[in-house]
């Protein structure tokens, strides 16, 4: 009874005990959720963003990769391979405002972003230790140019954490210039670290960029901390396609790729890696979003397979 028949009731899209139910678990893997009867605001704050504010899962972590065989809008396919790292809890997503004069000319909304100092803190901590184990370098996206309170704060802070890696390199960027950078050459990125809002919208701008929502998994942690991770593909639920076995099972899958490492026990996470890449290679398994006509059930069957041709199971 989570989301499904419960998100009818406004608000309400999982038990009142929910947070309590799932504190013992050391992972949970998170469905695509949303009705086109129900506002997507209603839903949102009272499922994903309540989970992650309550559990206090501070960093969503968003890989994103080329994949062989995979179509994408950019004249050269390959050769991506980023993550991004954004703030979880706060900026334009407190809930923080209101609206005031319904119905009249003058009729406005506010909407408060509040960035603490503790949060891009273990936001940016994270980014620079996760750099360390890829390729070494952390842009932060930024705004501090316009937006002159909240993204200075980001900009000093996220400084202090990079002098403190100095074998990370580090540059700050503006949004709209990382906006067109990831259009235009996007293959020596290697973490950016964004606020909440931004990290929302450049996660589904790389999503496009490597074959789209359907291959885009993500993780909501808290780092060193003693709550479930939850991880979930960045997608909806797709109701315009409700029932007719088309919808891409990859997001899903590598986001129980990202819980197997998580829980470790990262062969079986490279085990369902590697399947996912060898089905892909085959244009015959290309769901409708790829470009192809296979069925859900088609590519998710060669993945299991070769999952279980894998060494590692």
């Amino acid at each position: 009874d989570w989301a499904g028949g419960r998100s009818l009731r406004p608000g309400r899209g999982m038990p009142a005990d929910a947070v309590e139910q799932l504190r013992g678990m050391p992972a949970v893997l998170f469905g695509a959720v949303g009705r086109p009867d129900l506002p997507d605001h209603e839903l949102i704050w009272g499922l994903i963003i309540g989970l992650r504010q309550q559990l206090d899962l501070a960093v969503n972590v968003r890989p994103v990769r080329s994949w062989p065989g995979v179509p994408t809008v950019l004249r050269r396919p390959d050769g991506i391979d980023l993550v991004i790292v954004r703030e979880n809890t706060e900026g334009e997503y407190t809930g923080i405002g209101g609206r005031a004069h319904a119905g009249t000319g003058v009729e406005l909304g506010v909407e408060v972003a509040v960035h603490s100092r503790s949060a891009i803190s273990r936001a940016a901590r994270y980014a620079f230790e996760l750099a360390r184990g890829r390729r070494g370098r952390v842009s932060l996206v930024t705004k501090s140019n316009a937006l002159r309170h909240g993204y200075t704060l980001w900009d000093s802070v996220v400084a202090e954490v990079a002098a403190q890696h100095p074998d990370v390199e580090y540059e700050t960027v503006l949004v709209d210039a990382m906006a067109a950078r990831l259009v235009q050459r996007p293959y020596d990125l290697d973490v950016l670290l964004c606020s909440n809002l931004f990290g929302d919208i450049l996660s589904d701008l790389t999503a496009a960029l490597v074959g789209g929502m359907g291959m885009a998994p993500s993780a909501n942690l808290l780092p060193g901390g003693d709550v479930p991770a939850l991880f979930e593909p960045v997608h909806g639920s797709a109701p315009d396609i409700a029932g007719q076995g088309t919808a891409n099972p990859v997001a899903c899958m590598l986001s129980g790729a990202m819980l197997l490492d998580h829980v470790g026990l990262p062969a079986a996470a490279s085990a369902v890696r590697d399947a996912v890449a060898t089905a892909l290679r085959d244009p015959s398994l290309h769901t409708p979003d790829l470009g192809g006509s296979a069925t859900t059930e088609k590519l998710a069957k060669a993945i299991l397979a070769a999952v279980e041709d894998s060494p590692a199971t």
